[in-house]
């Protein structure tokens, strides 16, 4: 990794990272991945659960990145710390079977905003062909790493709890997550199939 890049403001190590020097991207994430952790886990207060948010805002950071919708020049944390709270939104919905959660810790309820909350139906439908699209590749993976992806967007398990399962280690699960991204995102582009999320 070359010391030229290290001095590179964020936006200029986004633009080279959305032309293919991964090592660009390597250095945002040593930049910004304590506070942006930090941030998640505030919010969450458990540790697995920031863990797994924090990955599964860096799977959505790079998509975006890599399809040219990062817009918000000058604020690449803010941006991250807005997909991750989007994030948390979604989980706490869930996790409650509701659009509002309750949460004790705080002085005001963060996650009834209706500004954080907002979706539309154009979003809707974009995640419903994201999920097509998804469901078709998943197929097409090698097993070890079909078996991932199936228990963690289909069976909603924890990377600890995938590692448990398959009898590997978190590290080993978190690779092959990687990789199945990385394939599903090459058949997407050989296929031209949405990928947006």
């Amino acid at each position: 990794m070359s010391i030229n890049l290290l001095k590179k403001t964020d936006e200029e190590l986004v633009c080279l990272y959305a032309g293919g020097d991964h090592d660009a991207f390597a250095v945002l994430m040593n930049r910004h991945q304590d506070k942006i952790y930090t941030y998640i886990y505030l919010l969450v207060r458990n540790r697995q659960l920031a863990e797994d948010i924090f990955q599964d805002t860096f799977i959505k950071v790079v998509t975006s990145i890599k399809q040219q919708r990062y817009a918000d020049s000058g604020k690449f944390v803010a941006w991250v710390n807005r997909i991750a709270h989007n994030l948390i939104i979604d989980y706490f919905r869930r996790e409650q079977g509701e659009n509002t959660v309750s949460h004790t810790d705080f002085d005001y309820d963060v996650f009834n905003s209706v500004k954080l909350s907002d979706t539309n139906v154009e979003e809707e439908l974009v995640q419903a062909q994201l999920l097509n699209n998804v469901a078709h590749m998943v197929d097409f993976l090698p097993d070890s790493q079909r078996d991932v992806v199936k228990m963690r967007y289909y069976d909603d398990l924890s990377f600890k709890e995938i590692a448990d399962k398959t009898g590997v280690s978190i590290n080993t699960a978190l690779g092959r997550m990687r990789y199945a991204l990385i394939n599903m995102r090459k058949m997407a582009e050989e296929n031209n199939m949405v990928l947006k999320i």
